[in-house]
């Protein structure tokens, strides 16, 4: 919810190196949220084999912690509404580093299941805290920079997380091989989550509380003396702003988001944002894109190296969407993301479908391998610099604001759903219809996307969020 604060972009100014700092400290929770969902990708085929799971047992390894992040992102508000952001900061971290160590020491699948689980929670947390701690601290100023740290530290957080996978299988030679201390390197692969985890737990406890949850506590004093690090000059209109819209603000309801037959309309389109975002099959992308490389021919180096490159490409365009969502719109991102998206799967759905079978397996050499390796990365730049982070822009202005905290827990649930769902449906997937299969399904959805965009999804570039 927006505070009715004077303008920032007034002459005063706060410190802007103290700012981006505690800015940057809160955004370590998402990039532990990128790092955490992608560094399973490297070690899914050792971990079938450790385990000897079927296809189905597989999804669940990998696609579970998806149902813990979505209780975590429902639990995550109330939670720091009682305890504060901080606190809810420290256990995430906690949690993250808790499933790291456990994710590596597994007696069986099923506690392999709830480690990742727990860090699933830890995502949950994080996809939820992060941003709401930065757009309390932003200054007006700078928020749509400050919050744009969220999205950017997400996606570097999966590409370190591929960039350690493809290090540390490339000097054990494999991820089933001993490395450390003759220690598997995949278990490795889950520790190196551990020392980032620590740093956001120390880093968190270094940071102010945020200024409005103060207020809230009645502890206006030491809410005052960081708004001034923040804003500068004086702020004592600042925390009375605060105070009123306080006591004129009443704790959301999930009744605000119901019509007189059901969802509101526009909860629908939140809805439907978020399932199409996941039904596109991006996330097989990340989870499962060293498992697709090497079941048509690359080697596990090669397939990593491709799955690292794709993670960089993932960053570079999330910049492009940074510098262009406020010139260019959100609809029109979209629109361009969709029918690229569309393009390019389908490409990839040819090619598969019509490379020749080898033990099973389609195999690609020459042409078809360079093909599926362009479509792949140009799937991917055209969902970074639009349904990526666009997705969430709109998120966070198409509600008005009595609905918008309840509008943007069941669309954030209901993404972490969808994603569950693809993720587990993939294995079996690839199993029963091929990767031709698998990947002709996500092209309907991207060719549904087209049409979801230019019949439901209005422009919000330039509107306050008043005019919602």
């Amino acid at each position: 919810m927006e505070d009715s604060t004077p303008d920032s972009g007034s002459p005063r100014a706060g410190s802007v190196l103290f700012i981006f700092l505690i800015a940057g400290v809160a955004a370590l929770g998402g990039f532990l949220f990128g790092f955490d969902t992608a560094v399973i990708n490297g070690a899914v085929k050792a971990l079938q084999l450790h385990f000897q799971s079927g296809p189905l047992l597989t999804g669940l390894m990998v696609s579970l912690a998806l149902l813990g992040s979505a209780a975590g992102a429902l639990a995550a508000g109330p939670l720091a509404d009682r305890f504060g952001r901080i606190k809810v900061m420290v256990i995430a971290a906690i949690m993250f580093a808790v499933s790291a160590l456990g994710s590596g020491i597994p007696f069986t699948i099923w506690d392999f299941i709830f480690w990742r689980t727990l860090g699933g929670v830890g995502v949950g947390f994080a996809s939820v805290i992060a941003p709401a701690y930065i757009a309390e601290v932003a200054p007006a100023r700078l928020r749509g920079r400050l919050g744009s740290l969220q999205q950017l530290a997400i996606v570097t957080g999966i590409f370190i997380a591929l960039m350690s996978n493809f290090l540390i299988a490339f000097l054990a030679g494999s991820a089933e091989n001993p490395w450390l201390f003759n220690i598997t390197a995949w278990r490795w692969m889950f520790w190196t989550e551990i020392p980032p985890a620590v740093l956001y737990a120390v880093a968190a406890l270094m940071i102010p509380e945020s200024p409005r949850f103060l207020v809230a506590q009645g502890k206006e004093a030491k809410a005052a003396s960081i708004l001034r690090k923040i804003e500068g000059g004086d702020v004592t209109e600042l925390v009375n702003n605060i105070k009123a819209s306080l006591v004129r603000e009443r704790k959301p309801s999930f009744r605000d988001i119901m019509g007189r037959n059901g969802l509101l309309p526009i909860v629908w389109i939140g809805i439907g944002l978020s399932v199409l975002q996941q039904f596109v099959g991006i996330n097989v992308i990340f989870y499962y894109s060293t498992v697709l490389w090497r079941s048509v021919g690359f080697d596990e180096g090669d397939a990593l190296l491709i799955t690292m490159i794709t993670g960089l490409v993932n960053i570079v365009t999330t910049l492009i969407a940074i510098a262009t969502v406020d010139r260019f719109g959100r609809k029109p991102l979209l629109l361009l993301g969709s029918i690229g998206m569309t393009l390019t799967l389908g490409t990839l759905t040819v090619v598969f479908s019509n490379a020749p079978l080898v033990d099973g397996q389609p195999s690609l050499t020459g042409a078809g391998g360079i093909t599926a390796l362009l479509a792949a990365n140009l799937y991917v730049f055209c969902f970074g610099f639009s349904w990526g982070p666009v997705v969430w822009v709109l998120l966070g202005e198409m509600f008005n604001n009595k609905i918008r905290a309840a509008a943007l827990s069941v669309a954030a649930c209901m993404q972490w759903v969808a994603n569950f769902i693809v993720s587990t449906s993939f294995p079996p997937l690839l199993a029963s219809i091929g990767l031709g299969g698998a990947y002709g399904l996500y092209t309907i959805a991207a060719a549904i996307s087209i049409f979801f965009v230019l019949f439901f999804i209005k422009e919000t570039k330039g509107k306050t969020l008043e005019q919602m």
